[in-house]
């Protein structure tokens, strides 16, 4: 039986009706310390006051707002024994690990974290509700403090207020981890709503690279809100993954931010291949001299899918780099919309800045809108952005054809080398063969 959403410090509000978002409440749902709880409050208070997206919205533009109806969908409930089994079975990645954790309708169903030595240096590797619990200090400082500012204010707010579970991830000064550590994050049950988060703190002169990994374990709609707070300390390296393969019937945001410190280097790269309306927003604040960001996306859509990609390279700081790669392979009726924007700051000289967006038209009916842009308020600087789209080219396709290779065939390959070019961007062989496979398996 469902009722309507509650906030985490009241029964319930009747403003959330007129959101039409109908929720479940279970009586883990206050388990967070008192802190927290009245941040949710607040944050709840917020998502009841703001309007939904409108057409008019610039930060929307070319959107189908329509596609954002949240009626269908109530908080996630916990899984029985079978569920949580057949998910843990199901939770495959990458065969060489320094930890992994398994998530299934925001609870925490498993945690491994091979390396005695690492907790001694003091890496914690901990879900969100026990770092919440535990880490006060570094989750006030950190937790959603940059802001949504790219259209999903009211959705960043509801995330806010419904978040129970997620990863933290804190590298202390020098420490470096060899081997990636992964988390699955899993939605069940016809309506369920997740709202998974992610945390990595990289002190100075750390290293880490963390692979999240988002699902449907069923063939029903869902709902995913998640956010990102990605702080990369002087000197330190970190790269991120994001796997988001949830069914074509769910709609699934995700707001992304990421700081970078002096001589710090930030490499996020997401590979989208699933749900019917994906909306990403991903911000790079570059605010230590040397700093530099690569953000890198791969989309592969059919259908009806439609893949909302909204991003900004703030430069504050001189001497910075970010580079910017999104390629999409739109096939049948799906779409891909970007607005991206390179901010560079009043003081951030000798910023070199690149936005280049790329899209593969597989058929007549596919439609891809794109609006790069730059705002310069700084001297000597170098910055540049383009977008293109076009169809599969006759000559590549003619010279694989030429030598026995199906047509269908020779598509494909024509299409996974086009995407290909933004795995290889990633260091590690390893994850780029795991996305070269997922992508396969995509694209039949």
């Amino acid at each position: 039986m469902s009722a309507v959403l509650e906030s985490p410090a009241a029964p319930s509000l009747s403003a959330a009706k007129t959101e039409k978002f109908v929720m479940t409440s279970g009586p883990d749902f206050h388990s967070h310390p008192t802190y927290f709880r009245e941040r949710q409050q607040a944050a709840w208070e917020k998502f009841t006051q703001l309007p939904m997206p409108a057409r008019t919205d610039e930060t929307w533009r070319f959107a189908d707002v329509k596609a954002l109806d949240l009626s269908p969908f109530h908080r996630a409930q916990e899984l029985g024994e079978a569920e949580r089994s057949a998910l843990l079975f199901r939770s495959t990645g990458l065969a060489e690990t320094s930890g992994r954790m398994v998530f299934g309708n925001d609870r925490l169903l498993a945690q491994e974290f091979h390396g005695d030595s690492l907790r001694a240096k003091g890496v914690l590797w901990l879900p969100i509700e026990q770092a919440i619990a535990t880490q006060r200090e570094i989750i006030e400082k950190h937790f959603m403090r940059e802001g949504a500012i790219l259209g999903s204010q009211k959705f960043a707010a509801l995330h806010e207020s419904q978040v129970r579970n997620g990863t933290f991830l804190y590298v202390p000064r020098g420490v470096e981890i060899a081997l990636p550590v992964e988390c699955f994050h899993w939605s069940q049950g016809e309506g369920s709503a997740i709202f998974p988060h992610t945390i990595v703190i990289a002190e100075a002169n750390s290293k880490v690279t963390l692979v999240d990994y988002f699902g449907s374990a069923c063939d029903e709609p869902g709902l995913s809100v998640g956010a990102n707070d990605i702080i990369v300390g002087d000197g330190a390296k970190v790269t991120y993954v994001a796997v988001q393969q949830f069914n074509t019937k769910s709609l699934a945001f995700r707001i992304n931010n990421t700081v970078v410190a002096r001589d710090a280097a930030a490499l996020a790269l997401v590979l989208n291949l699933g749900g019917r309306y994906v909306r990403s927003e991903a911000i790079s604040h570059l605010r230590g001299p040397g700093g530099r960001s690569d953000m890198l996306s791969i989309s592969a859509t059919e259908g009806t899918q439609i893949v909302d990609q909204r991003t900004l390279q703030i430069h504050e700081a001189p001497n910075t780099a970010s580079d910017l790669l999104y390629k999409n392979s739109l096939n049948d009726q799906s779409r891909a919309i970007f607005t991206g924007l390179i901010r560079v700051e009043p003081d951030a000289h000798k910023t070199d800045a690149y936005q280049k967006v790329r899209n593969l038209l597989l058929t007549d009916e596919a439609e891809a809108n794109s609006a790069p842009g730059l705002e310069i308020e700084a001297d000597d600087v170098r910055c540049t952005h383009g977008a293109t789209s076009g169809q599969v080219d006759i000559e590549e396709l003619f010279y694989l054809l030429s030598r026995g290779i199906p047509l269908r065939s020779a598509q494909r390959l024509v299409v996974f080398g086009f995407l290909n070019e933004v795995t290889e961007r990633l260091p590690n062989e390893a994850i780029c063969e795991l996305l070269r496979d997922r992508l396969h398996a995509k694209l039949g």
